[in-house]
């Protein structure tokens, strides 16, 4: 059974880092494009970092380029997102999620796995 679990959110003053993490099991993380994604009250599933291909090409958005950073650990079959110098709006759910295709991008309907989400509220 595929399954991923993410964890590590919580609440964090503006400037503070936090590191998310995605533990997969069912399936080998290494062999899929993984991504990150973020949902905030009212707005749409935003693409944040991925993994675009088993070569291990990555994508940032924009807003997170600089201060955020993807990365795996095969031995743990797990992607971590590092996010520091975070803002008041990096609040959000936290996801990640796991495409069966060889490539995918920062669009949410290109993936077919998804974990339950992750709180992240950044305020003083």
């Amino acid at each position: 059974q595929v399954q991923l679990v993410e964890s590590g959110g919580g609440l964090v003053q503006p400037g503070g880092s936090l590191r998310l993490s995605c533990a997969a099991s069912g399936f080998t993380l290494d062999d899929y494009p993984i991504g990150w994604f973020r949902q905030a009250p009212g707005k749409e599933r935003e693409g944040v970092s991925c993994f675009k291909d088993t070569d291990g090409r990555t994508y940032y958005a924009d807003s997170v380029k600089g201060r955020f950073t993807i990365s795996r650990d095969n031995a743990k079959n797990t992607v971590y997102l590092q996010m520091n110098s975070l803002e008041p709006e990096d609040t959000a759910v936290y996801y990640c999620a796991a495409a069966r295709g060889v490539v995918a991008g920062p669009w949410a309907d290109e993936y077919d796995y998804w974990g339950q989400g992750t709180q992240v509220t950044v305020s003083s």
